[in-house]
């Protein structure tokens, strides 16, 4: 393992920015136009998408808020994050239901979802999960709030904004300078990569530049394992292609949590992209890189692997656990490298048609991959979100 570059990140001051785009973390206006004519058309793939999408929206969807949500720990009373994360999905859905439809009721429901929890949730606790439901959840969370903010009926934007940044903003920021008091390589990439999601996509929901800078500026040389060059660790070369393949930091593990990795690394570079900060280019597009890896392996294909140690032990293969996972992913970082840049992702594409293929013509969202948490670490829909014209 090559050695990782420290950086001392500090928690400053929250700061007002009036220049940001709203909405503006995984979707903007102009992807909901586009979004509404394939819909209205009836267009495939993207309306095979959007009846997924309208299976989960539900306008009569009761949340179940609680003051305090727990993960991890055996004194949790009770262990209750799976409700969070149930309720975020349901506002998610309901949300993106309004924006292409107009539908107040889906509208309305959406907000009383965020608004039980703003009014509600004081507290996420637990064992050193805790970090995983603050980073994971938060970016959700944010998402929702995003694409709910131009709603009319909905005044609860800033009951939701002071929720996030007293409840889920400190742990993001903490985790990333302290690491729960830990060695700096014992938490894996995925730890600080929801971490990051979340610590800027609750500074774009809340107009705080200095929460999306530190983040940000984290991922591009921060110490942990989720900054850019130690999520990906190292690059191979293609011998038939000649492209990029980047080793990242979780493949010697299993490839559920690589899966993950790739995951958190497309909502961190699509948010960055949609506030004019073009993260998916750094270090000659090593997020596909990654990306290209990863796809590659759980498509059946052979990867090459580099010896990997850390805290946790030494990897000198890459693990078969959970190979060929199936996971809503592919169509975000498809649609950006091959779709606004016009770059080879054959791997991606592979990974993407069959993640479609399983689908039955789409990618689904919270729930369909899972009942547990697994099942709700992408909110998903990517066919219908983020798939632009082959």
């Amino acid at each position: 393992m090559k050695a990782p570059r420290f950086l001392t990140v500090a928690l400053l001051p929250i700061v007002g920015c009036n220049a940001l785009v709203h909405p503006g973390l995984l979707h903007t206006n102009a992807d909901f136009t586009r979004i509404r004519s394939y819909v209205k058309a009836k267009t495939d793939p993207w309306y095979t998408g959007w009846e997924k999408l309208a299976a989960h929206a539900n306008a009569d969807y009761t949340p179940g808020a609680a003051a305090v949500v727990c993960r991890g720990a055996s004194w949790c009373n009770p262990e209750n994050y799976p409700v969070l994360y149930r309720d975020i999905a349901a506002a998610y859905a309901n949300a993106i239901y309004w924006q292409v439809t107009g539908d107040t009721a889906y509208g309305d429901a959406a907000a009383a979802i965020l608004d039980a929890w703003s009014g509600t949730l004081t507290t996420v606790t637990g064992s050193s999960d805790k970090y995983l439901a603050a980073g994971l959840y938060g970016y959700q969370l944010a998402n929702a709030g995003e694409v709910l903010r131009g709603y009319g009926g909905w005044s609860g934007l800033d009951s939701l904004i002071d929720m996030m940044q007293a409840v889920f903003l400190p742990m993001n920021s903490d985790f990333l300078v302290n690491h729960n008091g830990a060695v700096i390589d014992h938490y894996w990439a995925n730890w600080d990569l929801c971490n990051i999601a979340s610590l800027h996509a609750i500074g774009v929901l809340a107009d705080n530049q200095t929460a999306i800078n530190q983040a940000v500026n984290y991922f591009k040389s921060g110490v942990g394992m989720g900054a850019l060059n130690n999520a990906i660790w190292t690059i191979h070369t293609e011998d038939t292609s000649g492209k990029h393949l980047g080793q990242v930091q979780e493949a010697g593990r299993d490839q559920g949590h690589s899966l993950l990795d790739i995951a958190l690394l497309g909502v961190i570079g699509q948010q960055a992209y949609n506030q004019g900060e073009d993260l998916f280019a750094l270090e000659d597009n090593q997020i596909l890189a990654g990306a290209e890896y990863v796809f590659k392996y759980n498509t059946g294909h052979d990867v090459p692997f580099t010896t990997y140690s850390n805290s946790q032990g030494t990897a000198t293969s890459i693990s078969s656990s959970g190979r060929g996972g199936i996971r809503p992913i592919a169509e975000l970082i498809y649609a950006h490298y091959n779709g606004v840049r016009g770059l080879n992702v054959s791997w991606t594409g592979e990974y993407r048609d069959v993640v479609v293929e399983d689908g039955n013509g789409a990618e689904g969202g919270g729930g369909d991959y899972g009942s547990t948490s697994g099942g709700y670490d992408q909110l998903g829909f990517g066919t219908l979100l983020f798939r632009l014209d082959d």
